[in-house]
């Protein structure tokens, strides 16, 4: 839960030393907290700000050095309002306000920003002086293209909102920020174009941010997990991008992006299922080769989840539908495997899913090395082992490459978890297995909800003009990017 006693307003004391008292006892007395006194036409003055997370060279150029400068002025001042409003003027940084409670005193400070306390005065100065230290922008690491950008978000908030706003350079681009976590308090904005976007969904994704109690926000996923419609399902309901071009064209499409600091993954919603089977580089090559590559990836998706499972079912229920001459060969690979078909497939896939995480977990140096030397050596060595059979090696490296053509990683987890279920359900009563768990995945799919918008538009419900950009893309002067899917959705249900 919040502290109760940072919520209450406080006022702040006349007495510089009981203000800078208080702030240390509410920081522990921390090491990097940096406190500078000055004193100005006998009116002492206190610059106070957290080492790190501000930029020194502006509050010494910009702050100490005016002030200074003004002393030397012998100016005479009647009141400390008087003294503020001159060092206002003088003062050159991005941004300046007054404060005057303990609360914003302390959500400044934390923040990066500079605060100028000054004697018989209740309220303080704040200066706009952050500067969060962060990597340089790079070419994005899970969403690569061949052609098009090749900068990606960083773990700067600000730094994030400029890409985008780079590219959609347009009056009515809109942000909206707040801060979540009661005790990180991560700057977290919310980004949608004004009259694409539909302004219940950018209503319910503000409120249900408010909404979050939780101590922390350190990653994307924090803020997925709190906010997402159904937190039972393996489908993701929101979408996640490294790339500014790619959420730039979804805001053009009437969606809301969720910009967060300290992660470089930026949250898209609502989100529809066949999102998640379109990469960026659909758009910046030719819409037949475009359209040819997004079938592959969906029937890849489908490979990956139901490969293993109609091999189960065929070589355990259905062997009246395998070719004579194809089941003679696979029983007489099974004759050496002491393992039933199932126990055999499960340790292949389970072996795949460790050299899968080996993979992902060692120093990128070796990384691959170990992924493909695991692959080939352990396949062949079971095999001449008799361990397992040469076909089930064979039905589990094709799940496994059909599941490197899918754009999105959330998507290939879905796959990952439905193809264990369905593995289940075919060894349990074969292809029927697999039918009844597939229709309950479809009815699923056709009940869940993107921040209200059906999750399978504009298959269920049907619309023809949705058509144009899903299963296939037509070329890009035929669609209207303005025209909000999200909007027409809304609208539908």
């Amino acid at each position: 839960m919040p502290d109760q006693k940072h919520n209450l307003i406080i006022p702040l004391s006349e007495n510089v030393e009981e203000n800078i008292k208080k702030l240390e006892m509410a920081l522990g007395n921390s090491d990097d907290l940096s406190i500078r006194r000055l004193s100005v036409s006998t009116k002492n003055l206190v610059i106070i700000h957290i080492e790190g997370i501000v930029d020194d060279q502006s509050i010494t150029e910009n702050v100490i050095s005016p002030i200074i400068q003004l002393n030397k002025e012998n100016l005479l001042f009647k009141s400390a309002q008087d003294l503020a409003d001159k060092m206002v003027e003088i003062i050159s940084v991005a941004s300046i306000e007054f404060i005057f409670n303990w609360s914003e005193l302390l959500d400044k400070i934390l923040g990066g920003d500079t605060v100028i306390l000054l004697d018989d005065s209740t309220k303080a100065i704040t200066l706009g002086t952050k500067k969060i230290q962060s990597r340089s922008i790079t070419e994005p690491t899970t969403q690569t293209v061949i052609k098009g950008p090749k900068d990606s978000f960083t773990e700067n908030i600000s730094t994030n909102i400029s890409l985008v706003r780079s590219r959609i350079q347009n009056a009515k681009l809109r942000l909206k920020s707040t801060k979540v976590g009661n005790v990180t308090k991560t700057d977290v904005g919310i980004m949608y174009i004004e009259g694409i976007a539909d302004h219940s969904i950018v209503n319910e994704a503000m409120s249900r941010l408010k909404k979050i109690n939780i101590d922390s926000i350190l990653e994307a996923n924090y803020i997925e997990e709190a906010v997402r419609d159904n937190r039972k399902t393996l489908f993701p309901l929101m979408q996640s991008s490294e790339r500014p071009d790619v959420v730039a064209a979804n805001l053009l499409e009437g969606k809301i992006a969720i910009i967060i600091q300290g992660t470089p993954f930026v949250l898209i919603l609502p989100v529809f299922l066949i999102q998640f089977f379109q990469s960026p580089e659909d758009y910046y090559e030719n819409n037949v080769f475009s359209s040819f590559l997004r079938l592959i990836r969906i029937g890849s998706f489908l490979l990956n989840m139901y490969a293993s499972a109609i091999y189960l079912g065929l070589i355990t229920h259905h062997q009246g539908l395998i070719p004579t001459t194809l089941m003679v060969t696979l029983m007489a690979q099974r004759e050496r495997v002491p393992f039933p078909a199932i126990i055999e497939l499960l340790l292949m896939e389970l072996a795949f899913e460790v050299l899968r995480e080996a993979g992902v977990r060692m120093p990128r140096a070796i990384g691959p090395a170990v992924s493909i030397v695991g692959a080939l050596i352990l396949g062949q060595a079971a095999v001449e082992a008799g361990f397992v059979s040469a076909a089930i090696v064979i039905i589990v490296a094709t799940s496994a490459i059909n599941s490197f053509t899918l754009p999105n990683t959330n998507i290939v987890n879905t796959a990952r978890g439905l193809r264990f279920l369905l593995i289940f359900s075919s060894a349990f009563i074969g292809f029927y297995g697999i039918l009844l768990l597939t229709l309950c995945i479809l009815v699923h799919l056709c009940s869940l909800r993107s921040f209200g918008v059906p999750y399978v538009a504009p298959f269920a419900p049907f619309r023809i003009s949705g058509q144009k950009d899903s299963l296939i893309r037509f070329p890009i002067t035929s669609l209207n990017m303005n025209d909000s899917e999200v909007k027409k959705e809304t609208k539908t249900k």
